[in-house]
This record gives C-alpha cells, sequence and structure tokens, in this order.
C-alpha cells in the first residue's frame, strides 16, 4: 500500500520539506441536534429527508452498517465519510458517491467527515518547524542503539530522528555527528542526544560544543533536572532576526522530560546569570543572549511516560495534560511569539497507543523501545530476537549504572536475563555495607563467582584502570572513601551488562541489560502473524508508518462512533506500506 501524499502544503513552509499539511475544508453541514439521527429510534427522531435534507447516492460502494462493511469505511481514512440516518437501518456510513438535495431515493446525509491523513494527527505547526512530513520521531536510544543509519532513514522518509550519544566517548559522538553533518547535509530534520552529566559537566560542555561545531540542527536534551549552561549555549547559538523581524534559530532544542517542574523550565527563557557567563566566556555573543531572553529555551517538549530505561513510571494521560496545562500559563506569561509544542513518549507500541497520544493533544510522538528491534538498530541480533520474544510482563526495574548510589531505576528486560535481579543484589550489598572488606564471605563468593566471573580485586583493578584514563579524581576518591569504591566496582557491572547485551556476547546473555518497558510485549502481540514478525522486514520507517496509519484508522473508528455509528476498536494489521511520491 502506498502512503498518498495529502493536500498542498501550508504557505510559507519550505516546498519538499511539508507536503500534505493542509486540511481540507470540511463539507458544510447545517448543526443537528443529539435527536435528529433519521430512524434511529431515539426520542423525537425524525425519519426520512426534508426537503433540504442532504442525501447519499452509493458509487462504487453501497453503504455500510455492519460490522464488516463499517470496518472497511473506517480503514479508508484518506476519503471522505458521509454520516447517514436511514430509517429503520440507524447510523451508517457512505465512501463516495453523490451528495445531492431532497433526493427522496437517497439516504439522508447528517454529516460528512473529510480525509484524514496520519500527517495530520499532530501540530501542524511542527512539520512547518522541522521540515518534516509526519509528527513523528524516532528516540535516542543510549549507546548508538539509535544508529546513524536509523537518523539517516527517518530524515529521508520525512520524519525525526536523533543518534543515541548518552554512555559513549567523544569520540564516536563526533564522528556520527560528522558522518550525519555530510549525509543529511542541507536537511533540517535529524539530531543528536545531549544527555546530562551531572557528575561530569565538562563532557556534557565538550558534546554541546561538538555538535554545535557540526552544525546539528536538533538537539534532545534528556535526564536534565535543571537548566545548565551547555543546553543554553545550545539553544542561544546562532540566534538572528530575519528582515521581517522574526527570530530564528540555528540549532532547535527539544526537551524530553517526566516532571512538569523541569518542562517549566526548559518552556522559560534562559536564566539571566547563565546567559551572562556564556557571554563572559565568549561562548555567545550580545546578540544572541538578548534574543534567547525573549524565547523558550525548547519550542518542543517531550513528555516521556512509563517507559523503557530511566522512568518515573508516570501513566501517560496523567502527566500529558498536566505539562499542558503549565505550557499554557508559562506561554501567557511570557507572550512568546511562537507556540511550545508538547509532544509524548513512552508505552507507544501499538496505533492505539499512538491514536490516544494525539487524541491528549500531542503535538507529535515519539517511540523508543519498539525500534531497538528494527534492522537499523546498533542493539544485537541476539538482544533483538530476546525482545521479540517479550510480553507485556516481561520487565523489571532494576538499579541504573549512571545514578546507582541514589537508588535510581531504570525497566529493563526480564524474560531470558538475571540482569534485574543480579543488579538488585549489588544494590542491597551497597546499602547494607560499608567497604568491600565488610562483605560476608558468602556473599562476596557469590558475587564473584556468579555476577562479575573474576575475584573482586581484579573488578577493581580494571575499575581504577578505566577511570583513571576517564577521570582521576574517581580514583582518588575511591582511595579514601571505601563505600565509593565498592559503588565504583559494582557499576562495573551495571555499565558491562548493556555493553554485553550490545556486543551480542552470549556467554554474558543471562546478564544482558537490554532497556524494555510493557510498550515491546504489545507491539509484538501487534505484528505477530504479521511481515512485521520477520526480523529482516522491521525497518524503522516500516515500523512508523504502520504506527501512523494505524492510529489515523483508530481516530477515524472513534470519530464515526462519537455520532452513533456501531463500529468497534479498530484493529490494524501492519501492511507494507511505501511514501509515495511526495514522500
Amino acid at each position: 500500500m502506498t502512503v498518498t501524499p495529502g493536500p498542498p502544503r501550508v504557505a510559507g513552509a519550505p516546498p519538499r520539506r511539508t507536503p500534505a499539511q493542509t486540511l481540507r475544508r470540511p463539507v458544510a453541514r447545517r448543526p443537528y441536534p443529539p435527536d435528529s439521527f433519521a430512524g434511529t429510534d431515539r426520542p423525537g427522531g425524525r425519519s426520512g429527508a426534508g426537503p433540504t435534507t442532504p442525501t447519499w447516492r452509493p458509487g462504487r460502494h453501497p453503504a455500510a452498517f455492519t460490522g464488516p462493511e463499517l470496518a472497511a469505511c473506517v480503514r479508508a481514512v484518506r476519503e471522505p465519510v458521509h454520516l447517514l440516518a436511514v430509517p429503520g437501518r440507524g447510523v451508517g456510513l457512505g465512501l463516495g458517491g453523490d451528495v445531492g438535495a431532497g433526493d427522496p431515493a437517497g439516504a439522508p446525509v447528517v454529516g460528512t467527515l473529510p480525509a484524514l491523513y496520519p500527517e495530520w494527527l499532530g501540530d501542524r505547526s511542527f512539520a512547518v518547524a522541522h521540515g518534516v512530513r509526519f509528527p513523528y520521531i524516532a528516540g535516542e536510544m543510549a549507546t548508538g542503539i539509535a544508529t546513524t543509519a536509523m537518523v539517516t532513514a527517518m530524515a529521508r522518509a520525512r520524519m525525526l530522528g536523533f543518534f543515541g550519544s548518552g554512555g559513549l566517548g567523544l569520540d564516536r559522538i563526533e564522528k556520527a555527528a560528522a558522518t550525519l553533518a555530510e549525509t543529511l547535509a542541507g536537511e533540517p530534520n535529524w539530531g543528536v542526544n545531549l544527555l546530562h552529566s551531572p557528575g561530569d559537566p565538562a563532557l556534557e560542555n565538550t558534546t554541546a560544543a561538538l555538535l554545535l561545531r557540526h552544525g546539528v540542527p536538533c538537539v534532545s536534551a534528556s535526564a536534565f533536572m535543571s537548566i545548565t549552561p551547555a543546553v543554553v549555549r545550545c539553544a542561544a547559538t546562532g540566534l538572528r532576526r530575519t528582515s521581517d523581524g522574526r527570530v530564528e534559530r540555528r540549532t532547535r532544542v527539544f526537551a524530553k522530560i517526566s516532571r512538569p517542574e523541569v518542562a517549566e523550565q526548559f518552556m522559560s527563557p534562559p536564566p539571566g546569570e547563565i546567559l551572562r557567563a556564556l557571554v563572559d566566556a565568549g561562548e555567545i555573543t550580545e546578540v544572541e543572549a538578548e534574543l534567547a531572553a525573549g524565547l523558550p529555551i525548547a519550542e518542543d517538549i517531550t513528555v516521556e511516560a512509563d517507559s523503557a530505561g530511566h522512568t518515573d513510571g508516570r501513566p501517560m494521560a496523567v502527566v500529558v495534560p498536566v505539562v499542558q496545562a503549565v505550557r499554557d500559563r508559562v506561554v501567557a506569561r511570557f507572550a512568546y511569539p511562537r507556540p511550545v509544542r508538547v509532544g509524548a513518549a513512552g508505552g507507544l507500541g501499538t496505533p492505539q497507543a499512538v491514536a490516544a497520544a494525539f487524541a491528549l493533544g500531542a503535538a507529535y510522538v515519539l517511540t523508543g523501545s519498539v525500534n531497538q528491534v528494527s534492522v537499523e538498530s546498533g542493539q544485537s541480533e541476539d538482544a533483538k530476537a530476546m525482545l521479540a520474544g517479550a510480553d507485556l510482563a516481561d520487565v523489571a526495574l532494576a538499579p541504573a549504572a549512571d545514578m546507582f548510589e541514589l537508588g535510581a531505576k531504570v525497566q529493563v528486560l526480564a524474560r531470558g536475563s538475571m540482569f534485574a535481579p543480579r543488579a538488585g543484589l549489588l544494590f542491597e550489598a551497597y546499602r547494607r555495607h560499608d567497604s568491600l572488606e565488610q562483605l560476608p564471605p558468602e556473599l562476596r563468593a557469590k558475587l564473584e563467582r556468579d555476577l562479575f566471573g573474576m575475584p573482586l580485586d581484579d573488578v577493581w583493578a580494571r575499575t581504577a584502570a578505566y577511570w583513571g584514563e576517564r577521570d582521576p579524581g574517581q580514583v582518588e576518591r575511591a582511595l579514601v572513601d571505601p563505600k565509593h569504591r565498592m559503588a565504583l566496582v559494582f557499576r562495573w557491572y551495571l555499565g558491562n551488562s548493556g555493553r554485553w547485551a550490545l556486543a551480542g556476547e552470549q556467554g554474558r546473555r543471562t546478564d544482558y541489560q537490554i532497556w524494555c518497558g510493557p510498550a515491546m510485549g504489545a507491539f509484538n502481540r501487534w505484528i505477530a502473524g504479521s511481515f512485521l514478525a520477520q526480523p529482516a522486514e522491521r525497518g524503522v520507517v516500516q515500523i512508523a508508518l504502520n504506527l501512523l496509519e494505524g492510529a489515523a484508522v483508530v481516530t477515524r473508528a472513534h470519530q464515526v462512533r462519537s455520532f452513533g455509528v456501531p463500529v468497534g476498536v479498530a484493529q490494524f494489521p501492519p501492511r507494507r506500506l511505501s511514501l509515495g511520491a511526495h514522500g
């Protein structure tokens, strides 16, 4: 099936970047009260068409009043659909055909829904701002699981993708940024992740500098709890006022958040003291600082609900409306000239979930876990196979490597891996004891045998060598703080468990740390028996197109159901989709 492009572009939008974004004008119909459906047996209902009531005569498709026929009408989202009220048959649907005035042989038309394209599900300004066709992002799965190939595929499909830089060294991040800048030269719809590094601000600042140096057009700031100079620098660098008075951004910052108070910080202008410090350091100009003081740091706020990896576990239906309300207050307070968009992420593995996000008012959606099984994913084939076997309950919470001492958790795959209980054992040992030397002999032996596969003294030697090159201060602290030394040793296991999964080291299969949420299980159930069940068919774009197409069908079903059409919850089995001539 070809994804047919929509009507002409929005006026003023880049001609090649934003096709299919202008909504067709709905067919004008007179308002009708709830009891006006003819022949529906409702009190006060009218039967038959009056002299001025529009009527419909079928073309290729007959009127639909029963389950299979209604489902077929609902799937035809790119055609206008007429709401029919026929005496004795109730409310039904008509596709195509002719609508006239007062034809006694026709079916009374009580309304017409215009065509619905997947491109239209989100906020139209998102497409204009980022030069995309679809309101859809493939998120920045860390350690390069979201690869340059994934970002490139999304950009060429007129969607948006972020390279997963979290947990990578600067050389890997720079190589990825340079590759993407060359491959996608001049394209506005790609980006790289900027991960907050509270324990290593120099890494965060250096990462921001290299992203700016390579002209990365979009930066997704994630895991931030407060605003830092690095993220302000990304937002402010390159700001300029155009000849018509608009402020134009060189770098568009996205903020991935799960807490309203953090969202408010990103929706607000940068703190004045940070702007002044950046000017004094020569990292932004006075003009850039002045312009930044009147703009939000991020104009796109991605609300992350219950998700794989780091998660606050908040339901999407709870947190998204709260952040939207915060947005409305902040925009009113600062009188911004442009909208601040709120997108949704977390738990999006089926068309119904994506449709629910858009029904909440999400400007765009961002997927993560499900893209791990795509052909472009940097995850190992062994780990992909484990993910493909996951069901809804096959997840668990485990200690996070980057915030181990704080007790922070990540959501991981439990099926086929012992990582979650083993990592939990490490945290419990850290909580109960003050040094490696205080560990009971039987516990120490168990850790060395089942988790580390070597004596803890050897683990410390490797850990000290690693930190001696990366951050010698960590080693110096560990030599005078035995509990910190124990934390670094335990974090060796947590950090390497993810690398073993990426490398597909099957000898360490039971220690794989694979970030995964319940959406993976829902995705697996949805694609079962379809072409997407075959690993070679799971392109990231094909996954995206099917989720969006299915979400449009689910949305159409809800529309007609709200007018009394007896259609069930729409099911959309995956099918091969292509972008069409203007993709």
